[in-house]
């Protein structure tokens, strides 16, 4: 098709937090590998949705037949980055019967009771499908640490209880891709004064967004610190420039594929005979 042809490299390598990574001066503007304009990328989005929904299918037909592979997403990123947007543009393109999704807000007071991975298992994704978490267990850790919510010690430890149920969520057959939407703090200031002059977007606007554009820089603090302790080879994260809405779905939508296409899976086979079947659908 055309429109994917504007993608120059593969923008996995070019997204994905390696050693030395720093998110403090990063251009959230960019478009890193792709080499056209909105038009352009609207057109690869819409173009590559049928392979992603195929790709989707395949994954859950599988499962019919004991295969236990499954996909998850993991989106984090500041008030108004564009999770919904991801959610809706590019996750959206798949039957909606082979997609889990949840989000992870403030803990229930029965949450609260247990560790703080045992929400998150429950909405792990079976077999077949793919799993969106809208906001994860990574808000533990970052919200956990920038408004004080646990203790030092307590923050630390998560990192590493988060890089072993990585581990041990991959070595179940679950391919992880985990995504930071990069919006600049002007971005942000644009996105939400939108939402204040229309209407249509008063639903959308929470006074709390403003409490955590005060802390912006302990935030990006805390995500680096993320970055530079749980991006690992079995998960690694990737950091997708935001500014841009057209770019970021697109990049995220290249993300998922891949890891579709990695699964290398093909169309079950029949366990019934083919023309057996058919001869007697004629006799009907």
């Amino acid at each position: 098709m055309k429109a994917s042809k504007n993608w120059t490299e593969d923008p996995a390598p070019l997204l994905r937090v390696g050693a030395g990574y720093k998110l403090l001066g990063s251009d959230a503007g960019a478009t890193p590998g792709f080499a056209g304009n909105k038009t352009d990328g609207e057109s690869a989005l819409a173009a590559n949705g049928a392979e992603v929904s195929s790709l989707q299918e395949k994954l859950f037909a599988n499962s019919l037949y004991d295969d236990s592979r499954s996909i998850l997403l993991v989106l984090q990123g500041m008030d108004s980055a564009g999770k919904g947007g991801i959610v809706k543009h590019v996750v959206g393109s798949v039957d909606p019967q082979g997609v889990m999704h949840a989000s992870f807000k403030k803990p229930t007071p029965e949450e609260l009771e247990h560790d703080f991975l045992w929400r998150i298992r429950k909405r792990l994704p079976t077999p077949g499908q793919i799993g969106v978490f809208d906001r994860s267990h990574y808000e533990d850790v970052l919200a956990g640490k920038v408004l004080n919510l646990a203790p030092p010690e307590v923050i630390e430890e998560r990192y590493r209880q988060i890089n072993d149920f990585e581990s041990e969520v991959v070595a179940h057959g679950t391919t992880v891709v985990k995504v930071m939407l990069n919006i600049s703090a002007d971005e942000q200031k644009a996105r939400l004064a939108e939402r204040l002059d229309r209407p249509d977007k008063y639903w959308k606007f929470n006074p709390s967004d403003i409490d955590s554009r005060v802390l912006w820089n302990q935030y990006q603090d805390a995500y680096q610190t993320v970055f530079d302790t749980t991006s690992t080879t079995t998960a690694p994260w990737y950091v997708v420039p935001a500014n841009r809405k057209w770019y970021a779905r697109l990049a995220v939508q290249r993300l998922l594929m891949d890891a579709l296409r990695n699964l290398n899976q093909d169309w079950p086979p029949a366990t019934f005979d083919v023309e057996e079947q058919r001869a007697r659908l004629d006799l009907t």
